[in-house]
């Protein structure tokens, strides 16, 4: 390859297209929208993705019932205690911000489940959201203590007090 062919072929400033602008340019008279229609016009927008042509949408034909708590559920991760027995020393502090620092959990996860699966035989001070029943005796059995973080208070709904009841109906 010699110098000069480098820049062979690469164009920096690329011209917008200049449309209206008479027949010679190549986009005269109607500008390369077509004669007449809806799309002609100066305000017109095109279609999206989702447009069917006039006939009803399908997300406006399928049926809509019931709720999902999708939109609400919280990330929870779950940790079984024979994976504690390794990744942690004796008396030491186990929450979801230290066992994500030691890089033993993985995620975006705000609540910390502990599970009962596998074996402890170290003494360890367990912070979590939720222990379960033989987690919790696993735990206790080795000599460890189990806090619970309590969950958040749910909102109050109706905040309007009962009416008195009238007298005499």
């Amino acid at each position: 390859m010699e110098l000069k062919q480098v820049h062979e072929g690469v164009h920096k400033r690329k011209l917008k297209k200049r449309v209206g602008r008479g027949p010679g340019s190549g986009h005269g008279k109607t500008g390369s929208r077509g004669s007449k229609g809806q799309y002609a016009s100066a305000g017109a927008k095109m279609f999206s993705a989702l447009f069917e042509g006039g006939q009803t949408p399908l997300f406006r034909r399928s049926p809509k019932r019931g709720f999902s708590q999708g939109r609400y559920a919280e990330d929870h991760i779950e940790i079984n205690v024979g994976d504690l027995e390794g990744k942690c020393q004796k008396g030491e502090d186990v929450s979801l911000d230290s066992l994500k620092s030691k890089k033993v959990l993985k995620g975006s996860a705000t609540i910390l489940r502990v599970l009962g699966e596998g074996d402890l035989n170290t003494a360890l001070n367990v912070k979590a959201n939720h222990v379960t029943k033989s987690a919790r005796e696993k735990i206790e059995k080795a000599g460890g203590k189990i806090e619970l973080i309590p969950a958040p208070k749910k909102p109050v709904r109706n905040k309007m007090k009962p009416r008195p009841a009238k007298e005499g109906v």
